[in-house]
């Protein structure tokens, strides 16, 4: 590299990490066998007024090889701040003592040295304090080039406060009137073409016009331009991303779009999609959480008045006694050879709390144990069919009713949900009842061999008419096997399951959720000539005989024993279904509420329910409170917090009022699409 004759020191400072959201390792994808870093650099280092490159990276443990590499090749670097860039250039430049100071960012692997050149030169003859070419755009995007003196670094270092300003470096003194700017246009605006690096769509373009100028260490960005549009449909396949479209994005909007193309659907679980909240804008990942408050990726802190990690964390987010309990099985290991002897433990107190039942089986998610009733009672009977009322999990016993009609699923988990991959030799063997219809049910049972009758013991409204007793006898009658399926209602009404509260025991019960406050655990209890059966098929996993989530089901019950936390969320339940009525009587709105006191949920009767319930999560999140439709009631969620999200819906009903009444329009209010509906639960 040729010193520059300037007096002052320039150094070029190119910031770059690994653990890039939108595309890991980035700066160290290969092309022509060469990272991209080193293509960059090497680039660069073309310049013949540029004193020092400087590689600024974070000390984050995902930054070793980026680090390994600089130092093989002999390349200075500097370890500074993840987040706060800004600090990261000042440490840096406080290191290195640049008078001038140009940043490149690790995007940039296409930069034109002679480009760089010209700003300077630019910065320089003007005597400005900040120059660029990118202000406003005119050149293709990873060309762009900004170059500041060493006291606008440290003055904007100094006035930086918000978030915004610290993690993107240039935003303030590109905004600050003390500062003297000056910018390079091109003739013709090329900012719509993208050449950086940035986004998997890129790497396809990237690695086309590398490929093409092979082992030449230099081609001018005109080279690239002319390249690029001899053929345009080979060098567009990232032409639709908004530029600088992740300088706009939080965090977790980047990891989300991430999630979409490497996960069918984005995410493990339906209900968590946030499509079904409010899409694009709903903080779909956590970093850390504490009795009712979450917070993103981002660091910004929620009051969760929703779902409550899907009804898990009835004590709370993060409760101590049970992560303590945790810790110290941890700590002592947690699956080996040999059986845990929590399990032991756990199957005792659940017997003790349910003395109908003889026997347990402990699993981990709700839909095996799900599956796992069913496998029991179809063994003890010899018989193949199920009648089923609600919600039961994903498992193709319960898919299959809607082989023969794809909406028999309809009033229990979404119409039309597709049993693609469900054998079609299974039509038939699952049959769909209504809840609080005997007659139906009876009908079933005295034209079908049932197996069993699987059913959530109360779903969005209580049993009439003796409908559990009635449903208890006809399986007596029957030989038919009753399951209760408590994964969502146990533990929340009372200790143990809600079926105790009717005085009707069934043959097998089923637990999940609450039972770990977070920690994956479902238990079955059941009656020995039911469970028995068990022993004459083949039910078995390796990770059903882990340490940590009995475990955790033991101090969760513990904990809840200690506090009665049934009687405390049921209190508060009752108390937010009290001002969900108050405030839509206040507002003249009509609502329906169901559920479970603390399971419960509320609709607004009007044609634009959607709309409305998708307004309220998008009004909520500005105050930054995670809330929709729906309450999964937790012991932290004390009067005081509550008064604050029943202050903002208070607010939030006052306008849907306003909408109803023509007033004003809910879709000129919507900064999102509507939320979607699928995903419908029945408690």
């Amino acid at each position: 590299m040729a010193k520059s004759k300037i007096k002052r020191k320039i150094i070029a400072i190119v910031q770059a990490r690994c653990n890039s959201l939108r595309l890991p390792n980035k700066v160290l994808k290969k092309f022509n066998g060469k990272p991209a870093i080193e293509i960059l650099y090497k680039r660069l280092n073309l310049s013949k007024k540029i004193n020092k490159i400087v590689i600024a990276t974070s000390r984050n443990r995902s930054n070793v090889k980026l680090i390994n590499f600089c130092k093989e090749k002999k390349i200075d670097f500097f370890l500074g701040s993840e987040n706060n860039v800004l600090k990261r250039y000042y440490d840096a430049n406080k290191k290195f003592k640049a008078d001038i100071i140009i940043r490149i960012t690790g995007d940039s692997i296409l930069i034109d040295h002679k480009l760089v050149d010209k700003v300077i030169d630019l910065f320089i003859k003007n005597r400005v304090d900040y120059a660029s070419n990118s202000q406003p755009v005119s050149y293709p995007d990873g060309l762009d080039i900004e170059i500041f003196s060493k006291k606008c670094l440290r003055d904007t270092y100094r006035i930086a406060k918000n978030k915004y300003d610290k993690e993107h470096v240039t935003p303030l003194m590109r905004s600050l009137d003390k500062f003297k700017r000056i910018n390079l246009k091109n003739d013709k605006d090329y900012s719509f073409l993208r050449w950086t690096l940035d986004q998997k769509e890129d790497l396809k373009v990237v690695e086309s016009i590398l490929k093409y100028f092979g082992t030449k260490r230099y081609f001018s960005w005109e080279q690239i331009l002319k390249l690029t549009q001899s053929n345009k449909k080979k060098f567009n396949a990232n032409i639709k991303i908004i530029r600088n479209e992740g300088a706009k994005m939080s965090k977790t909007q980047k990891l989300w779009k991430r999630a979409k193309e490497i996960i069918p659907g984005g995410n493990m679980l339906l209900s968590k999609r946030p499509e079904l909240f409010l899409p694009n804008k709903w903080p779909a990942y956590f970093s850390k959480s504490k009795n009712c408050n979450v917070w993103d990726l981002d660091l910004k802190k929620y009051l969760d008045i929703s779902l409550m990690g899907v009804g898990t964390n009835t004590l709370g987010y993060a409760h101590k006694g049970v992560d303590s309990a945790v810790k110290k099985i941890l700590k002592a290991g947690n699956l080996t050879t040999l059986n845990c002897p929590e399990e032991v433990l756990l199957s005792e107190k659940l017997l003790e709390l349910h003395p109908w039942a003889d026997k347990v089986r402990l699993f981990r998610a709700g839909g095996e144990a799900s599956a796992a009733c069913i496998r029991i009672a179809r063994a003890a009977t010899g018989r193949s069919k199920i009648a089923f009322c609600g919600y039961h999990g994903w498992h193709d016993w319960y898919l299959s009713a809607n082989i023969k009609d794809r909406n028999n699923l309809g009033s229990h988990l979404m119409a039309g949900l597709e049993p693609n991959g469900v054998p079609k030799e299974l039509k038939n063997t699952s049959i769909p009842f209504e809840y609080n219809n005997f007659e139906q049910i009876k009908k079933i049972a005295n034209n079908n061999q049932l197996a069993a009758i699987k059913m959530e013991v109360q779903r969005n409204f209580p049993p009439k008419n003796n409908f559990l007793q009635k449903i208890r006898k006809l399986c007596n009658e029957k030989g038919i096997v009753l399951i209760f399926d408590e994964c969502t209602s146990g533990f929340r009404q009372n200790y143990g399951g809600l079926h105790k509260l009717y005085n009707v025991k069934p043959d097998i019960a089923w637990f999940g959720k609450a039972l770990g406050n977070g920690y994956a655990i479902t238990a079955i209890i059941g009656k020995s000539e039911v469970m028995e059966a068990a022993q004459t098929s083949f039910i078995s996993s390796t990770f059903w005989t882990e340490r940590i989530g009995p475990t955790a089901a033991l101090r969760t019950l513990e904990e809840m024993e200690k506090i009665k936390s049934w009687e405390i969320i049921t209190k508060t339940g009752n108390y937010i279904r009290k001002n969900w009525q108050d405030l839509a009587k206040r507002n003249n709105l009509e609502i329906q509420i169901a559920g479970l006191p603390a399971l419960s949920s509320f609709a607004i009767l009007s044609d634009d329910w959607i709309k409305y319930k998708t307004y309220i999560t998008q009004e909520m999140l500005k105050t930054n409170i995670l809330a929709s439709n729906a309450v999964f009631v937790c012991t932290k969620h004390s009067k005081k917090i509550l008064d604050i999200y029943f202050n903002r819906l208070d607010e939030i009903f006052s306008k849907i009022a306003k909408f109803e009444n023509k007033d004003l329009s809910i879709d000129s209010e919507l900064k999102s699409a509507v939320c979607q509906t699928g995903f419908k639960r029945l408690n």
